[in-house]
């Protein structure tokens, strides 16, 4: 049977992978923060954003490509960074970065991935972007900026929503650490799951590789307590103005929830801003990022915006175009895909997105993302609005 028929939505892939993995590593893969409420506004309030369909709009030839920051992509959609992914399935990033690049879509490989840039940057190709959690160490930040421009990375996204560590409930209670530490709770469940086993056998006990190759090895006691946070600092205004000198690529800053911050980042020379409350995985008392993209594109009319937190579907992509954004990233959605279906997931869940765009974007007579802004159901009605660059 046809994957898209055994597998035609997210939500489907999301089960197979429960059923795969170990349930220590489901819970770091699925789980939020706090009373996980945060997580449940995310999808509540896409949800809430409508359309209007059309009628008679006779045949529609549809276009997804998109340009964004200088470079054409198939789709305006990518692949988010994603911590420890090796831990989700084995091989994870060189799957996702594989996919990506034949897609045309940016792979964003983590400061904290299993894999190092040397490895992930040529399989990437020129899809690859590099995320930087901050070393407060400015030796050791400008040694993974090289490491990653060497690699073939051009974009770096420098994520700023972790002033503290979260507490992650559900990881504290499945016991994770990282790197895994093999107690008889963990390797009972392990055993139950042979494929993820025998592939984590095959690939080497997942590691933070990059992190630490600067720290000297350190027993982790806890989900958060690994070599990530020994080297992370917290970045202010002056780190990110010594940041923007020493990329010399396009600079993003992801985690922004509150417009006043908006265009300040820009004065401070970032490129785009990346409108995230970390999918609800670090402060549960957030709003939901889709109701606070309106406010950042009203702040920042010209600056280009990437949105994730919640995006489950093609439908959600169209969702945060309409309300301002450029390009949207997903993590979960790839990561249940390349744990339900291994090296096979990437690309299945690229052509699910696709297709879910393209047929909605025909339900509502739009051969391409211009107009999505008047199409939709009440605009305004629900969060405050702005002209976004899809809406004209």
């Amino acid at each position: 049977m046809d994957l898209q028929d055994r597998y035609p939505t997210v939500e489907d892939l999301r089960r197979k992978a429960r059923r795969r993995v170990p349930h220590f590593v489901w819970e770091y893969l699925d789980s939020a923060t706090g009373a996980e409420t945060c997580h449940a506004r995310n999808l509540a309030g896409l949800e809430q954003v409508r359309f209007r369909p059309a009628i008679l709009k006779g045949p529609q030839a549809v276009q997804l490509e998109t340009r964004f920051l200088g470079v054409d992509y198939d789709a305006p959609f990518g692949v988010a960074p994603v911590g420890m992914a090796g831990l989700i399935w084995p091989g994870a990033e060189q799957h996702l970065a594989r996919a990506a690049r034949d897609a045309r879509l940016p792979f964003c490989l983590s400061t904290v991935a299993t894999r190092l840039p040397e490895e992930i940057g040529p399989i990437a190709g020129d899809m690859g972007w590099f995320q930087l959690y901050s070393p407060s160490d400015p030796e050791i930040r400008r040694d993974i900026l090289r490491r990653a421009w060497s690699s073939g990375f051009r974009t770096c996204v420098v994520t700023v929503d972790l002033p503290a560590p979260s507490r992650r409930e559900r990881q504290r209670k499945a016991g994770i650490t990282l790197p895994p530490r093999l107690t008889p709770r963990i390797l009972s469940q392990i055993a139950r799951r042979p494929a993820w086993a025998l592939g984590t056998l095959q690939n080497g006990t997942p590691r933070l590789r990059l992190v630490e190759s600067y720290v000297e090895e350190k027993s982790a006691k806890g989900s958060l307590a690994h070599p990530g946070y020994i080297i992370r600092g917290a970045p202010d205004w002056d780190y990110l103005h010594a940041l923007r000198s020493e990329w010399s690529g396009p600079l993003i800053v992801k985690g922004v929830m509150d417009p006043a911050d908006a265009c300040p980042l820009v004065a401070a020379g970032v490129d785009a801003i990346w409108v995230s409350n970390h999918s609800g995985r670090q402060f549960d008392g957030a709003r939901a990022a889709i109701e606070v993209l309106p406010e950042v594109r009203a702040a920042v009319p010209d600056t280009p915006l990437i949105f994730d937190s919640g995006v489950r579907g093609g439908l959600d992509i169209l969702r945060a175009l309409a309300l301002g954004a450029d390009f949207a990233m997903l993590g979960r959605a790839f990561y249940y895909a390349v744990a339900a279906l291994g090296a096979r997931g990437g690309a299945h869940v690229i052509e699910l997105l696709r297709d879910d765009m393209a047929s909605n974007l025909g339900q509502m007579g739009l051969p391409n993302f211009k107009g999505l802004r008047d199409k939709l159901a009440s605009p305004g009605a629900l969060f405050p609005m702005a002209d976004p660059p899809y809406g004209q």
